[in-house]
């Protein structure tokens, strides 16, 4: 039968209060006995009580002295094993303490956790030798000197903890094991009993029992120890269950004054831990407020220990977002905002949205005010949460979608090179200390140091323009002010503004947007007084200042920012003097979406969507655009990009629209689009292309990237980027396979080379052709952006880097690969549920720059612009009058006319005084030695006065419109081609040869390119404006006509394009 906790806790504790008590008692009497010792010892006691006693107790003191002596010589002798009795009687000690065990082990053969009647035989016998054990226990007691001692010995410790459990089985009528394997020790006295027996008598066998016996004693003592730790753990464990189940469903205690945040959704150790080291990580020493952990199952025994270790800001409460009572247990209503953790590497990705919109609408509808946070999977699932009816904006709801800003940064690294991990540097935490070896690694190390940062502005800026703002706070503060968020027309409503145009005059009040270390430097921009600091130029001492003309409305710090403000009305006597272009009387009286058009320089010259924000066209038929092997002298694409797609007709959709709009941004002329081959699955890109069929220049090839064919199919060689695309989740055994094909099909786009031939064109700018032999033909790297699920997994694709000193680890944002801007992965954007929490501007300003101007305002819009309700928000800068950012040189662009451009300072202040320029960062060459493809590397944010070299390339934001090259006549060649050289092994290296090109000036007529900014080679532009043609690489081909741009001249010939209504639907209508 099983054991009740009350009878195990009375067998263990029979012995061990026996053991306490008795010990209690022993240090007590010796403390009263050597009490009386001292009492007769002082002066003149001794004396009187021995006159008083020496005559009445003399006698009868001798005959108890003599009678107690007499009695313990016998037990010592009995003890000592030298009489014939004596030993007897330790043989048969040592023989029923075997016989004790043998029965223990007879009972331990039933469960752990179970008690034997007294219907077992065994229970009486053991009881009759305990009962010896108890009378030979007392005979020793009688016979030691020192009780203490004897008490504390081995075999007083092993009678004491076996024999009274055994007296208390009889009263229970119930027998336990407890600790009864302790009897084992007595083994030891084996040698001894061998002795007495004769049976030993050479050293060698007195060694050899001593040894045995300790052997056997500690083997079945642990045994016996080890069975009783498995039933302990198990009883805690039942103890546990059902004391978490009281402690985990008690509701959560609000208490008045404390904030505290709701955080549900995936809680696992990996998902907590990574939200903790984020979260307090903010605010490092301020924290105040408590993190409420909602989960569906009990945690696990490691997240409780987690907890544990942050008992200070966790608690967890067992329950589920999709039930109101235990929202109310958590006290949703009261708290600052309720965050819902995704798992990214969950299987089904849409399963996992799904469920975590229902816990957005459960926690809605049980009260619509409470802030939520979501974490997004996929980018059309987003489209759900802004229909629910209390989802709000303003009061910073939010939501962070993972594919859409994984497949941002891919996008604008395949703009830009280097600007993936440009964008990246300003929101990661770099903890681990590093010892560069090179010193291209110290000045990438110090740039990881630079984040984004927000703080109100002073009141003494007001009135000024942006380029002033920023070019002060530059010179005098040492600060990188980049964006500002800016009132528009409507009450409450304000746009976030990337280098805003002179035009734009500052007010009150204003949140500045930085690139710098930390919030102790930032706060400079709100203490700044013109009047105390006009003359100050060292950084450090400004500060807060006594100004009582001052006004002080500043807000020193990151604070949590929440919008409150309203946008349901338009007043027309709001101020309207920060429009560039001076329409803010016009523009009261339109909508959206023509304010959009407000903007373009020529109505009809590039086809836009109604927000302006991209480019669009007709929709296009699959088959039109799907690409055949055989057909490669057809579509020889140049300067082109070219993605790596892996899926099937099963797997999840990634959401290549998130790819594609940063490439279609409006803020880029027609001229400037760059054509877009996704290499992939027919099957998979037939689903996709619903989402892709209304923007320009894109084309599929039915193919993989793992097969060098398809590759050079797709005229891979002459590819301005190449992209490789991390696949759908799979159930994988380990973490380590869930970049497999990417891995591979890194590796073989790596191997490939190309020949640099005579007809091609050479950059003035980059490296040429390397050769390290004038006999050995030239040739280059084909560039490539690969983005990683796993960012362990960078030591299979870190010796592509061509370098030999690298970055010690396996940390992703520490190897070469990241530092040049060849490797990307999101792991990162868990951080951001922390930082939409407590600064959500700086959210808004990275999906800004990463989705090329879309924001939460202009998702806003494309929701409810087929409502009628266009008129709810707006932006300052509408459209295509928005800043785009871009890659230039110190030589061949109009930053070659500052002088002087030695340091970083001096450019900045140049480009933004003379260009409106915004320089950002360097993309640097790396000095080394074994550089022989002359790889670049990324510096964010360099010092002031960092000195320049004459190779470096500047990150830079640039003002719609601006003519970044200087004019040529000669050449139409657009300076911006990065291209790595390496030797040419004529054993490794695969060659791709293509035919000579023609002389273009005999084929098309061609402009000189005045608005380009990153293209990697150049493009021929017909004289009919958004019309482009590509330069065949054979006299023989003519020129093909563009996709999307040409159909009806093609309808008129084949009469089979029959458009629908949907087909013709603008791509903000679609799904995301």
């Amino acid at each position: 039968m099983a054991c009740s906790i009350e009878i195990q806790t009375a067998f263990i504790l029979s012995s061990f209060v026996t053991f306490f008590v008795g010990l209690l008692i022993l240090f007590i009497f010796r403390l009263i006995w050597r009490t009386i010792k001292k009492w007769q010892n002082i002066k003149g006691t001794g004396i009187i009580l021995e006159l008083l006693l020496r005559k009445s107790t003399g006698n009868k003191h001798l005959k108890s002295l003599h009678f107690h002596g007499v009695f313990r010589n016998r037990i010592e002798m009995l003890l000592s094993a030298q009489t014939f009795v004596g030993q007897v009687l330790m043989i048969l000690v040592f023989v029923l303490s075997i016989g004790s065990l043998i029965i223990y082990f007879i009972n331990s053969s039933d469960p752990v956790g179970s008690c034997s009647s007294y219907q077992d035989k065994t229970i009486p016998i053991d009881l009759t030798f305990n009962v010896f054990f108890s009378f030979y226990f007392g005979l020793r007691f009688v016979a030691a000197d020192d009780k203490i001692k004897f008490w504390l010995e081995m075999n007083s410790i092993v009678d004491i903890f076996t024999i009274p459990p055994t007296f208390i089985s009889y009263y229970l009528k119930s027998n336990w094991l407890g600790l009864r394997f302790l009897r084992a020790l007595r083994l030891l006295e084996l040698p001894q009993i061998l002795q007495i027996l004769q049976a030993i008598r050479t050293s060698s066998s007195v060694k050899f029992s001593k040894l045995l016996s300790i052997v056997l004693s500690t083997w079945f003592t642990a045994a016996g120890f080890i069975h009783l730790i498995l039933f302990a753990n198990y009883v805690p464990e039942m103890v546990e269950i059902f004391a978490n189940k009281r402690k985990y469903t008690s509701p959560y205690e609000v208490v008045k004054g404390k904030k505290f945040i709701v955080v549900c959704g995936n809680i696992t150790v990996d998902s907590v831990t990574a939200f903790l080291r984020n979260f307090l990580r903010h605010k490092s020493g301020q924290i105040n407020i408590e993190i409420v952990f909602l989960g569906e199952v009990p945690p696990s025994l490691e997240l409780e220990t987690l907890f544990k270790c942050y008992m200070a800001y966790t608690t967890f409460v067992s329950g589920s977002a999709l039930k109101w009572e235990d929202l109310r247990r958590v006290a949703v209503e009261s708290a600052e905002a309720c965050l819902i953790i995704a798992n990214p590497l969950c299987s089904d990705s849409h399963a996992e949205d799904t469920s975590n919109i229902m816990r957005v609408l459960s926690i809605k509808n049980y009260n619509p005010n409470t802030r939520v946070i979501i974490q997004i999977l996929q980018s059309h699932n987003k489209v759900f949460l802004p229909k629910i009816p209390s989802w709000n904006w303003t009061t910073g709801d939010n939501i962070i979608c993972f594919a859409e800003l994984k497949l941002g940064f891919m996008a604008q690294g395949c703009l830009v090179p280097g600007l993936c991990t440009f964008l990246t540097t300003l929101f990661i935490e770099q903890n681990k200390k590093v010892f560069p070896k090179q010193p291209w690694q110290k000045h990438f190390l110090d740039g990881l140091k630079n984040k984004i940062l927000t703080q109100r502005l002073s009141d003494d800026f007001a009135g000024m323009s942006f380029p002033e703002v920023s070019r002060l706070c530059f010179v005098k503060m040492g600060l990188m002010l980049i964006a500002i968020e800016h009132k528009s027309l409507f009450h409450g409503c304000c746009g976030l503004m990337l280098n805003p145009p002179a035009e734009v005059k500052l007010r009150k009040n204003t949140l500045g947007f930085f690139i710098a270390e930390s919030s102790k430097e930032v706060i400079r921009a709100a203490f700044y007084c013109a009047k105390c600091h006009g003359d100050v130029f060292i950084p450090e001492l400004i500060g807060k200042c006594n100004c009582k003309t001052k006004i002080q409305r500043h807000f020193p710090g990151t604070t949590i920012l929440v919008k409150r403000g309203s946008m349901r009305e338009f007043s027309d006597s709001t101020q309207s003097d920060d429009l560039p272009f001076g329409q803010a009387r016009l523009m009261s009286n339109v909508s959206f979406a023509t304010r959009a058009f407000l903007y373009e320089p020529e109505p009809g010259c590039d086809q836009l969507d109604d927000s302006g924000m991209f480019h669009w066209c007709r929709a296009i038929a699959l088959d039109r655009v799907i690409l055949k092997r055989m057909d490669k002298s057809k579509h020889e694409f140049r300067n082109h990009v070219v993605a790596c797609v892996f899926g099937d007709a099963h797997s999840t959709l990634m959401g290549l629209r998130n790819f594609v709009i940063p490439l279609r941004a409006s803020s880029y002329t027609r001229q400037e689009l760059k054509d877009i081959v996704f290499i992939g699955s027919l099957d998979y890109l037939k689903r996709e292309w619903v989402f892709l069929r209304n923007f320009p220049q894109i084309y599929i090839l039915p193919g993989s990237a793992l097969f060098p064919e398809d590759l050079r199919a797709a005229n891979i060689e002459e590819c301005s980027m190449c992209a490789v695309l991390s696949s759908s989740s799979k159930a994988l055994s380990s973490p380590a396979l869930v970049d497999t094909e990417t891995i591979m099909a890194t590796l073989n786009i790596g191997s490939l080379r190309v020949i640099c031939t005579p007809h091609m064109p050479e950059e003035p700018w980059t490296s040429e052709c390397f050769t390290g032999f004038p006999e050995k033909p030239k040739f280059r790297r084909i560039p490539i952006l690969t983005e990683l699920k796993n960012p362990s997994n960078i030591h299979y694709i870190e010796q592509l880097s061509g370098l030999d000193e690298s970055f010690s680890g396996t940390n992703l944002h520490l190897s070469t690969s990241f530092s040049t801007g060849t490797v990307f992965s999101g792991s990162f954007l868990d951080s951001l549920l922390a930082t939409a929490f407590y600064n959500y501007h700086v959210l808004e300003l990275l999906q800004m720059l990463v989705t090329g101007g879309i924001s939460s305002q202009l998702e806003q819009f494309l929701d409810k612009s087929f409502c009628g309700l266009t008129h709810s928000c707006t932006s300052v800068v509408s459209g295509r009058a928005r800043c785009k950012l871009g890659l230039l040189s110190l030589n061949q662009t109009i930053l070659s006319d500052i002088e002087p451009k030695k340091t970083f300072g001096q450019v900045f202040c140049g480009s933004l005084d003379n260009f409106g320029i915004l320089c950002l960062g360097l993309y640097r060459m790396i000095d080394e030695e074994n550089n022989p493809e002359e790889k670049r590397f990324v510096i964010t944010r360099p010092p002031n006065n960092f000195k320049l070299l004459p190779s470096d390339l500047v990150f830079c934001a640039i003002p719609y419109g601006t003519s970044c090259y200087k004019m040529d006549g000669t050449s139409s060649q657009s300076p911006y081609e990065i291209i790595n050289m390496v030797p040419l092994a004529s054993e490794t290296v695969t060659e791709i040869n293509y035919s000579p090109m023609v002389d273009p000036v005999n084929q098309t007529t061609k402009q000189p390119l005045t608005t380009s900014l990153h293209h990697l080679q150049p493009k021929t532009i017909s004289i009919s404006g958004s019309k482009q043609t590509v330069v065949p690489h054979s006299s023989k081909m003519p020129p093909q006509p563009r996709l999307g741009e040409t159909e009806t001249v093609k309808e008129n010939e084949k009469g089979k394009m029959k458009e629908t209504t949907e087909e013709n639907a603008p791509a903000s209508s679609k799904s995301n």
